[in-house]
C-alpha cells in the first residue's frame, strides 16, 4: 500500500479537478502512439495510423484516450486501494492484450507531459509534480501488477 501525505492527495485530487479528460486524453494517447509507435500494434483496429498527423486526427485515437483518461478518475477516487481498483485491468492488458508494462509508464510519461503543457509552472508546480509522477508511477505499477 501506498502511503499519501495529506499534501500529495491535495495536489492529486486538486489537480485532477482542472484537467479536461476531453482534452487531455486525446493528446496524451495521440502523443504515445507517435513517440512510441511499437504500441501501435495494439490498436490496428484503429485505420489510419501511420503519420503523426493521421493519429492526432484519428476519432478512435481520441477517444480511447479519453476512455484512458476516465479510468484514472477511478485511481483518483481509490487512493488507497490502486491495485485493486486496477486488478481487472491488469489482468485484461497482460493476458488479453498483452501489453508491455512498460508502455504504462510511458503514457504515465506522456499525460505528464500534456498536463504540465496545459497549466505550466503556475499550477504544475515542483510539489504538485512530484506528487502527480508518484500517483501515475502507482497506477502503472497495478496495471502491470498481473505479470508480477
Amino acid at each position: 500500500m501506498v502511503e499519501w501525505t495529506d499534501a500529495e492527495r491535495s495536489a492529486i485530487t486538486g489537480l485532477w479537478e482542472k484537467i479536461s479528460v476531453d482534452e487531455i486524453g486525446p493528446q496524451a494517447f495521440s502523443r504515445l502512439l507517435i513517440v512510441a509507435p511499437w504500441t501501435q500494434r495494439h490498436f490496428a483496429s484503429f485505420g489510419n495510423l501511420s503519420s503523426p498527423a493521421a493519429i492526432i486526427g484519428n476519432p478512435k485515437v481520441a477517444n480511447h484516450g479519453k476512455t484512458v483518461m476516465g479510468g484514472l478518475d477511478r485511481a483518483v477516487k481509490n487512493l488507497d486501494n490502486i491495485k485493486a481498483t486496477y486488478a481487472q485491468l491488469s489482468v485484461m492488458h497482460s493476458e488479453k492484450i498483452h501489453v508491455d508494462p512498460d508502455n504504462f509508464r510511458i503514457l504515465a510519461d506522456c499525460i505528464t507531459v500534456c498536463v504540465a503543457m496545459k497549466f505550466g509552472p503556475s499550477v504544475f508546480t515542483a510539489d504538485v509534480q512530484e506528487a502527480w509522477q508518484k500517483f501515475l508511477s502507482v497506477v502503472a505499477s497495478a496495471l502491470g501488477r498481473q505479470y508480477h
